[in-house]
């Protein structure tokens, strides 16, 4: 893999004009979005789309998001463009919101594993954005790491998870640590309402402001199915590293405590509150930054880190009840089961 380093203030536009070019190629390029690092391929070429598959190890059947520069490109790559998916792209876009609405014919069937519908979204990252305005057309991007594992958020974060699986001519743009550091929201807008199929960066509470019958319930498909949306599968997200939620902040102490008096290296993740003395001795314990916001941009580089010191396990208490920590709660979920 080569990785080029650009600002992600101002991309050098030197460095886009080169992974511009690659994707017309029908290369791959990795790029940074203000949620994590995607894999991306330019929408329209078909063996392009089928290397971001195997490269990543994702089944076909599971849909990849259209990134797009605004609802215009959007509008292209829709059947139909409901109401409400106008509304909520007008509050929301560019950011971190996905839309799943009809697909047209535009969109190749391997982008959307065969179904139907297609995920789009407009993102609000420098590099992402000067990419899409390069191009001209929509890229797909799953996040740039191997199916299940933790999404990257930085550079290194992607040669650790597709060194091995990657060719030599893929490109990196390295931007540095990505903002939000979790993955988009998803929402299927195509029944004429608002429903959450994947909790995100942006906020339940930010989206029932805008439509505020929003629904959302936890979702979980068996993974040789097909889905609507990435995210969705019982197991994602997950480090090499056994993750275990544990019932509460006690247990998870105890449960570390327990396996370090037997020899075994441990790893505890915490939320909120600060340390205790005599919690110190209780493993590696690490207290993500108070608030949702901070604490999701920072959970995927603390689990590449707790993997790259190879702990026996890592044990994580349950994130706070309160809205707003959804998408932290679906995530540790999913990388426990």
């Amino acid at each position: 893999m080569r990785v080029l380093a650009v600002s992600a203030k101002a991309p050098d536009a030197r460095a886009i004009a080169e992974a511009a070019s690659a994707l017309r190629a029908g290369r791959i390029v990795v790029f940074a979005t203000e949620t994590v690092y995607g894999l991306g391929a330019l929408a329209s070429k078909r063996d392009a789309i089928k290397r971001v598959f195997e490269v990543k190890g994702r089944p076909p059947t599971h849909p990849l998001i259209v990134h797009v520069r605004d609802q215009s490109d959007a509008i292209r790559y829709a059947l139909e463009w409901p109401k409400l998916a106008r509304e909520l792209a007008n509050a929301f876009w560019p950011g971190p919101l996905t839309l799943v609405v009809p697909k047209s014919e535009r969109v190749p069937s391997e982008v959307t594993g065969g179904g139907p519908a297609v995920a789009l979204r407009a993102p609000s990252h420098p590099v992402a954005r000067a990419l899409l305005e390069a191009v001209g057309e929509a890229i797909v991007a799953p996040s740039a790491n191997r199916y299940q594992s933790i999404s990257p958020t930085r550079a290194e974060h992607v040669l650790t998870s597709l060194g091995g699986f990657a060719t030599p001519d893929l490109l990196v743009l390295d931007a540095g640590p990505c903002p939000s550091g979790i993955e988009s929201t998803v929402v299927d807008v195509r029944e004429g309402s608002a429903r959450v199929l994947r909790p995100g960066a942006l906020s339940i509470p930010a989206l029932r402001a805008v439509a505020p019958s929003l629904q959302f319930a936890h979702v979980e498909i068996a993974d040789a199915d097909a889905r609507v949306s990435p995210g969705q599968g019982a197991k994602h997200y997950a480090p090499t590293t056994p993750l275990v939620l544990a019932k509460d902040r006690n247990d998870a102490l105890a449960s570390a405590r327990d396996l370090e008096e037997r020899g075994e290296r441990t790893a505890v993740i915490l939320f909120e509150e600060p340390i205790r003395r005599e919690e110190r001795e209780h493993g590696a314990v690490h207290v993500l930054p108070r608030g949702a916001e901070a604490a999701g941009a920072a959970l995927y580089a603390l689990l590449y880190e707790l993997d790259r010191q190879k702990y026996a396990r890592i044990f994580v208490e349950p994130p706070p009840s309160a809205s707003g920590w959804e998408a932290i709660a679906d995530r540790i979920r999913r990388a426990a089961t």
